[in-house]
């Protein structure tokens, strides 16, 4: 079993920054992917950002050159630097862990962007 604690949120006008982080506790050595997902009122829950145990990092479109993944492995955490932040992407964020034989959420935190 892995849990996962997501903290970081909150509310920020257009053009801020805010850092999030995703703190992995239980079977981490089990864990080789962990990514950021987002869910907007209305629509369906996308992937933000992810981050392979090796390194390797992966970022949906309309994020690339703003937001930043990057983990702590002596700190079983993981992180999203959002930066230059823009109402559309208010959304509720959430964590995920990957392992070869199942995947695990955070419960979420929520980003709020002002116009």
């Amino acid at each position: 079993q892995v849990q996962l604690v997501e903290s970081g949120g909150g509310l920020v006008q257009a053009g801020g920054s805010l850092r999030l982080s995703c703190a992995a506790s239980g079977s981490i050595f089990s864990i080789n992917a962990m990514g950021w997902y987002r869910q907007a009122p209305g629509k369906q829950r996308e992937l933000v950002a992810a981050i392979t145990s090796g390194g390797s990092t992966n970022y949906v479109d309309s994020v690339k050159g703003r937001f930043t993944i990057s983990r702590d492995n002596a700190k079983n955490t993981v992180f999203l630097q959002m930066n230059s932040l823009k109402p559309e992407d208010t959304a509720v964020y959430y964590c995920k862990g990957v392992t070869p034989t199942n995947s695990y959420w955070g419960q979420g935190t929520q980003v709020t962007v002002s116009s």
